[in-house]
């Protein structure tokens, strides 16, 4: 097998498979396990990530406006690769490469014939469909039961111990500006971790949301963990929230999460997204391990 993945939470997968050895190409995004950086990029981004939150969903939303990728696809890399699969993601274009896009390069110049995996994941269900569609096509089916078994164990054990604890009222902001709660699987994390979700619902997109609408619901609990954002640039673009006058109304507990690494990749790591919302919300139950590894730290710029 050579298996090209253009996307960052099948990365993750393919090498919770045992299947790294095959991988021979990555997206530009694709950084995890360490040992991913060594391979060929197949991927680059269609517009500057330089910015503020705000400049870059300007740009996502032109981009998207004229029915261009937001993503472009190497189609010499992919042809000199010569890879026998190509796993992409069809949930949001502006997660992934577009199925489009590899549809086209695939009929245009890669003479390898690959197999196209294309993953759907808008809710925890649908990431344990998707690991099992990738050991499928890759025909480790059982290697694939086994993870999603081995996954979901860690996970009830994690929920069992989080719903014996306060539940709280959490709202996840997936975007800083314009305002954007999280959804998709986000939702059912939270319910996990034994709080209660005020914002998104499980299985739909991140919803836009405003300030009014924060207020009012009144969090015990905020988690700021933006898509694609790591915790500096998290950090950095704080000012968003904290310069709205409505802000200083909030009562709640704020946090930063990495987004880019856990809670928006749908992936293996689900398990330490899910262990993050419980480190947060129930401190006397879990030990911070995942904070003092860099994963999320309390906000204290109030």
């Amino acid at each position: 097998m050579r298996i090209v993945s253009l996307i960052a939470s099948a990365t993750e997968i393919v090498h919770a498979l045992d299947l790294g050895q095959f991988q021979v190409g990555r997206s530009h995004e694709c950084d995890f396990p360490l040992e991913v950086h060594a391979l060929p990029v197949c991927t680059k981004p269609g517009f500057s990530l330089e910015g503020t939150s705000a400049d870059i969903d300007r740009r996502v939303k032109e981009k998207l406006a004229t029915a261009l990728s937001v993503y472009e696809v190497f189609e010499d890399v992919l042809e000199r690769l010569a890879p026998t699969h190509i796993i992409t993601q069809t949930q949001c274009e502006v997660c992934a490469v577009s199925l489009k896009d590899v549809e086209r390069a695939l009929c245009g110049m890669v003479s390898s014939q690959p197999k196209l995996v294309s993953l759907q994941p808008n809710a925890l269900a649908d990431i344990w469909d998707d690991i099992r569609r990738v050991a499928g096509a890759c025909e480790v089916s059982e290697r694939g039961a086994t993870l999603v078994a081995s996954l979901q164990e860690r996970m009830q054990a994690i929920s069992c111990v989080a719903k014996t604890g306060r539940r709280k009222r959490v709202a996840c902001i997936e975007w800083q500006e314009p305002l954007m709660a999280a959804g998709n699987w986000v939702p059912e994390l939270v319910e996990l971790a034994g709080g209660e979700n005020l914002f998104g619902t499980a299985g739909a997109h991140s919803p836009w949301m405003d300030f009014e609408q924060l207020v009012a619901a009144g969090p015990d609990v905020i988690v700021v963990t933006p898509c694609g954002y790591d915790l500096e640039k998290t950090r950095a673009e704080m000012y968003w929230l904290t310069q709205d006058p409505l802000w200083k109304e909030l009562r709640a507990e704020v946090y930063l999460a990495d987004g880019n690494q856990f809670m928006n990749r749908p992936g293996p790591r689900v398990v330490e997204s899910l262990q993050i919302f419980t480190e947060i919300l129930h401190p006397d139950l879990f030990s911070p391990q995942l904070c003092e590894s860099g994963a999320w730290e309390p906000w204290g710029g109030r």
